[in-house]
């Protein structure tokens, strides 16, 4: 909690506000002159303060933009077989929505609706048949595997043979959608958080894996936007985002 609220909670009254700037004079002039129609609103309502500024640009997420990459392929493509691995749960409920969906979660869990179909199971051994499905889903998760964050046993390679799964089970001519971290310093590992990596290991785990590449983007943390390469941050230990779309030789 801001020191600010701490101090603000004794009093029944909280903050929020958009971004660092200054909530300004005119709103609150607004907001106190709001606060006694309130208290005396007439239509049996209680009143308390908590008082929230949000005005401003809209904020713009990196979860987001993956989620709008992702959401994209699938609009191109659409699918009738879809293999989700470790991807927002929110975007995995909209996809239920308009798709059958199979999700993959090392967690025990129940399907939310009747168009969903659990898998529990490692990712770096998915029990399914080879070629099965049209797409395939990896958000913000590759760089989890194997580093033992959700009861998973350690593997260092285990995003590369997680990868090599998602591969197996996508048929010819697929694609697999993936979101990570990257970085213009050196790769590295925020043990057992992620792993943060480089356009050249990133382009060498696909090339590897023989899958082409058929789009990718990038997003920054600072700027809140998409960016080229090049704008993507150096400074070590942190990291911006990496998506793109990858396709499975016919």
């Amino acid at each position: 909690m801001h020191p600010a609220n701490r101090l603000l909670s004794l009093l029944g009254l909280r903050i929020s506000r958009a971004g660092s700037s200054e909530i300004p004079g005119d709103f609150m002039r607004r907001y106190e002159d709001g606060y006694r129609r309130v208290q005396g609103n007439g239509r049996g309502f209680d009143s308390f303060r908590q008082l929230i500024y949000e005005a401003g640009d809209h904020p713009s997420s990196h979860i987001d933009f993956q989620c709008s990459f992702a959401a994209s392929v699938v609009a191109s493509r659409s699918p009738t077989s879809i293999l989700d691995v470790g991807s927002y749960r929110h975007f995995v409920l909209g996809l239920l929505g308009h798709y059958r969906v199979t999700t993959l979660d090392v967690r025990p869990r129940s399907p939310a609706t009747a168009f969903e179909t659990v898998l529990t199971s490692d990712a770096k051994s998915i029990d399914a048949g080879s070629g099965q499905f049209d797409l395939v889903v990896s958000l913000c998760a590759i760089e989890h595997f194997g580093l033992g964050r959700y009861g998973d046993d350690f593997d260092l390679d285990g995003d590369v043979t997680a990868l090599g799964e998602m591969v197996r089970v996508l048929r010819p001519g697929g694609a697999l959608v993936v979101s990570t971290t990257i970085t213009r310093a050196r790769p590295a590992i925020a043990f057992n958080a992620h792993r943060i990596y480089d356009q050249s290991m990133i382009a060498s785990i696909r090339g590897g894996l023989g899958l082409g590449l058929e789009r990718e983007a990038f997003f920054s943390h600072a700027r809140g936007a998409a960016i080229p390469l090049n704008e993507v941050t150096a400074q070590p230990g942190a990291w911006d985002v990496y998506c793109g779309c990858w396709t499975k030789q016919p």
